[in-house]
């Protein structure tokens, strides 16, 4: 009787996940397409992917069923070696979520500029907030993108690390992490002279964005260091 009576509450869930799943893929549709449009003013088609914000997004776009079907296969991969299902899908989403929400910020932080290569113009700020002062200073719509996207640049390993590793269980720890990230970026983006701002100011927004996002995720966090079995899933 208990299993019979189930059945429609099982059917009413999925049903969410298939409605829930078909509207995320409309809603990426939808930023693809308008990604995209500017794309086409390029005459080297492969340079605007690769070398454009518009560009990445638009792979990031595309690249997102490939991220569910890794997550997907990661998860039936765990549970095949018997780790139980809730662990096996959290760790999957939590590896699948730290690359697919990182790289392609990271990727978009070494973009070069205009002046790209042995003649780029040296741009290094130390004064820690006068960057970031200027760009609030500049406006509304400068502050929402430059402040909001330095945020999110490592947001996804904030919020998935310390869901995945044990060892990351920590705000401290976690915003240690992002700001050694953001640093070896900033560093990499002057050695490489890629005509961008080196700047003390990127590296503390992006530790902020990592540690805020490590709070949001805490009730999720690991608790162990040992990966836990199918007794530790079911219990």
């Amino acid at each position: 009787m208990d299993h019979i009576t189930s059945l429609p509450t099982q059917s009413v869930r999925r049903a969410h996940r298939t409605v829930l799943g078909g509207l995320a893929l409309l809603a990426a549709a939808f930023v693809g397409f308008y990604a995209q449009r500017p794309l086409g003013h390029h005459g080297n088609r492969l340079h605007s992917y690769l070398d454009t914000i518009n560009g990445v997004v638009f792979l990031t776009v595309l690249a997102l069923p490939l991220a569910a079907l890794t997550m997907r296969l990661l998860t039936r991969r765990r549970a095949h070696a018997g780790t139980a299902p809730a662990w096996a899908r959290r760790a999957s989403l939590a590896e699948v979520g730290i690359v697919y929400g990182t790289l392609p910020w990271v990727w978009m932080t070494m973009l070069p500029g205009a002046q790209a290569g042995p003649n780029a113009p040296t741009r290094v700020s130390l004064v820690p907030l006068r960057d970031l002062i200027a760009t609030v200073e500049a406006g509304p719509g400068s502050a929402i993108v430059q402040v909001g996207g330095n945020l999110l640049v490592f947001a996804a390993l904030g919020f998935f690390g310390p869901v995945r590793f044990a060892a990351l269980a920590s705000v401290q720890r976690v915003a240690a992490l992002a700001a050694a990230c953001s640093t070896a970026i900033e560093v990499l983006q002057y050695v490489l002279q890629l005509d961008r701002v080196s700047s003390v100011d990127d590296v503390l927004v992006n530790t902020a964005g990592a540690a805020l996002a490590a709070l949001a995720s805490r009730r999720w966090w690991r608790g162990t260091t040992s990966e836990p079995g199918p007794a530790a899933g079911r219990a």
